[in-house]
C-alpha cells in the first residue's frame, strides 16, 4: 500500500526559483537582442521614403536661371526688381505675414530672383487660391498699361550733370563725413545733405568754372571769402559753436562727450580755426562745424518743447539761416538761401530735403535709426582729442582778410590750376 505522502508535489526551494526566471528572462532577452540585429543587417526597418508629388514643381524653383548669370543693363536690373515687387505687392495682400519675410530677406540680397523663388516656393500651397491669381493678373495687367517713363528722376535738379559730379565728389568724402557724424552725434546723412545744398548753390553760381576745373577731377569746391570752407561756415558761426560746445548753461550745449571735439593746438584761434575750415584736402573739420550746428539747434528746439530731429528740411534750413535766426515755435517752415538750378527757384532746406529722402547714396550714408545721439557724459580723452586735431593738411590757403582788401584779387581758374595735385579747389568765390 503507497503512502498519500508520495503523490504530493515537491516544490523547489524559492532561491531556485528565483533563478530559474532569471535564466528564463535572459533568454527572451537575449533573443530580442539577436532578432533586432538580424532584422537591422537584413534592412528591414530602412524607410525608402517616397517621391513627392510635387518634385517637378520644387526642382523648377531650384534650377531657376541665376539673373547674376545675365548680361543685364542697371535700367533692366530696374526692371526685374520692380516686378518683382509688384508680384510681392499682391501676395502681401493674401499673405501679409509670408510676404513681410520675402520683404526682409530681399532687403538683404541685391538677386532681384531671390523674390521671384521665394514667392514660387510659396505659391505651391496656393494654387487653388483664384482670388489671389486673379488680384495679381490685374496689377500686372494695369502695370504693363503704362509705358516707362524715361525721365532719369523724378527731382529736377537730381537730373543735372552737376548733380553727377557732385555725387562722385560726395562718395570720395565719406569716411569724413561719417566719421564727423560719429564725433557730432549726428547722422551722416544729415551732415551730407546741407553739403549737398551748399554745394548745388556753389556748382550753379559758376557752373562754367565747375564744369571745367572741378568736375573732371570730382573735387568740393571750398569758400574762403566771406564764408569758409565746403559747407559754407561764416566765422562768427564758427566761434558760436565753438562757445556753444564749452558753455554748460546754454541751451545749445551737447554735453561733456562734445566739449572737447574742436579744442585748438595754439592760442592763435582765429588762424587755427580759418586754416581747419579753408583746407582743400581734408573736409573733417568742416563736417564737424556742420554737424555742431545741427545738433546745437536741434537741442535749442527741443528744450523749448519742439522736436525737429526727425526734421531734416528744418534743420537744413536753420543751418543755412543761422543761430540767429533760430527761434524755436510751434510752426517751422522749409525755406533758406534761393538756389537756380536749370531755370528752377529752390530752396536751400528744400534741396536738402530731397536730397535726405531721395534714397540717393544711401549705402555711403544711411538712415540711422535715430538721427540724434544723446550725450554720454564721458569726455574725450587727450589722445582723441589729438586724433581729431591732426586732421589738418599743411596746404597753401589764401591770405585770411583779403575779403576786405579793395585792391584783393581772386584767384583765377587760370592760377588755380586745373588738376587735383595743382589745388583747384581754391578758387574763391
Amino acid at each position: 500500500m503507497q503512502n498519500p505522502k508520495s503523490k504530493q508535489t515537491v516544490k523547489a526551494p524559492l532561491g531556485r526559483r528565483i533563478f530559474n526566471i532569471a535564466v528564463y528572462a535572459f533568454a527572451v532577452a537575449g533573443f530580442g537582442i539577436i532578432a533586432a540585429w538580424a532584422i537591422f543587417k537584413l534592412g528591414l526597418t530602412n524607410n525608402k521614403g517616397a517621391v513627392d508629388k510635387n518634385y517637378r514643381y520644387l526642382m523648377s524653383v531650384s534650377e531657376m536661371e541665376e539673373l547674376e548669370q545675365q548680361d543685364l543693363t542697371p535700367q533692366q536690373r530696374d526692371a526685374v526688381w520692380m516686378e518683382q515687387y509688384l508680384k510681392l505687392a499682391a501676395f502681401g495682400k493674401f499673405y501679409p505675414e509670408n510676404a513681410r519675410l520675402i520683404l526682409e530677406a530681399a532687403q538683404y540680397s541685391n538677386n532681384p530672383l531671390l523674390v521671384d523663388r521665394m514667392i514660387a516656393a510659396a505659391s505651391l500651397y496656393i494654387k487653388d487660391d483664384k482670388g489671389y491669381k486673379d488680384f495679381l493678373s490685374q496689377m500686372k495687367k494695369l502695370y504693363d498699361s503704362r509705358e516707362q517713363n524715361q525721365s532719369p528722376t523724378i527731382i529736377p535738379w537730381m537730373a543735372t550733370s552737376e548733380w553727377e559730379m557732385l555725387k562722385a565728389s560726395l562718395i570720395r568724402d565719406t569716411a569724413m563725413l561719417n566719421e564727423a557724424g560719429r564725433l557730432t552725434g549726428v547722422e551722416p546723412r544729415l551732415i551730407a545733405a546741407c553739403l549737398v545744398g551748399e554745394q548745388i548753390r556753389l556748382f550753379n553760381s559758376k557752373r562754367e568754372i565747375v564744369k571745367k576745373y572741378l568736375g573732371p577731377v570730382k573735387v568740393l569746391s571750398v569758400q574762403s571769402q566771406f564764408s569758409y570752407g565746403v559747407n559754407g561756415i561764416k566765422e562768427h558761426t564758427a566761434i558760436a559753436v565753438e562757445s556753444h560746445l564749452k558753455d554748460s548753461t546754454s541751451v545749445f550745449y551737447m554735453g561733456k562727450q562734445y566739449e572737447n571735439i574742436l579744442d585748438f593746438r595754439t592760442s592763435n584761434h582765429e588762424m587755427e580755426r580759418y586754416n581747419r575750415l579753408v583746407d582743400y584736402r581734408n573736409h573733417l573739420y568742416s563736417y564737424i562745424y556742420t554737424g555742431c550746428i545741427l545738433h546745437q539747434t536741434m537741442l535749442q528746439w527741443k528744450r523749448a518743447g519742439y522736436d525737429i530731429s526727425n526734421r531734416p528740411d528744418i534743420l537744413c534750413t536753420l543751418f543755412n539761416v543761422g543761430f540767429a535766426q533760430s527761434h524755436p515755435h510751434d510752426a517751422p517752415r522749409c525755406g533758406g538761401s534761393h538756389i537756380t538750378v536749370d531755370g528752377k527757384v529752390y530752396t536751400f532746406g528744400a534741396i536738402g530735403f530731397d536730397f535726405y529722402y531721395s534714397g540717393e547714396l544711401a549705402a555711403a550714408f544711411p538712415f540711422w535709426k535715430k538721427r540724434f545721439i544723446d550725450d554720454n557724459g564721458v569726455r574725450l580723452t587727450k589722445t582723441q582729442i589729438d586724433s581729431i586735431q591732426n586732421h589738418v593738411s599743411n596746404c597753401a590757403r589764401p591770405e585770411k582778410g583779403r575779403e576786405y582788401k579793395k585792391d584783393s584779387t581772386l584767384l583765377t581758374p587760370e592760377t588755380a590750376g586745373s588738376s587735383e595735385t595743382s589745388e583747384p579747389e581754391t578758387l574763391e568765390w
